[in-house]
């Protein structure tokens, strides 16, 4: 999957993804931009509350398990502009017993992004001169 960010104005940026989806990424006013989108980090975490959410309906839908009204909320502290420690919390609905919740724990922390997160994968930089 290739994802491609052009430069819109100022600090925004247009993001294209494969299939023709587009959004615009800024940063706040409080640091140089103008706040016409979310900010990468803001990104970030929403890309964890979105695949833990996801993670968890694959597996509660396996199953028979009924997830609707399922929040995941994710918090993150940073240390200048990069984020230091993320916290998911889980809003379930109300029917599921101890060992249910204590399974959906730990399902939550087998989203992929969570997998990336925590151990920091690899990531390779490189220029491509290419006339346009």
């Amino acid at each position: 999957m290739k994802v491609v960010a052009r430069r819109k104005e100022g600090l925004a940026q247009e993001v294209e993804f494969e299939g023709g989806r587009e959004i615009v990424v800024d940063e706040p006013v409080a640091v140089g931009g103008a706040d016409s989108g979310p900010s990468p980090t803001q990104l970030l975490a929403a890309s964890l509350a979105g695949c833990t959410a996801i993670t968890l309906e694959l597996y509660a839908d396996r199953k028979d398990w009924d997830l609707s009204g399922l929040e995941v909320e994710v918090d993150f502290a940073s240390e200048g502009s990069a984020p230091s420690a993320f916290e998911v919390v889980l809003r379930l609905p109300d029917g599921f017993d101890d060992e249910q919740r204590e399974r959906l724990l730990a399902i939550a922390g087998k989203c992929p992004v969570h997998k990336v997160l925590a151990t920091a994968a690899s990531i390779a930089v490189s220029d491509r001169v290419e006339t346009i």
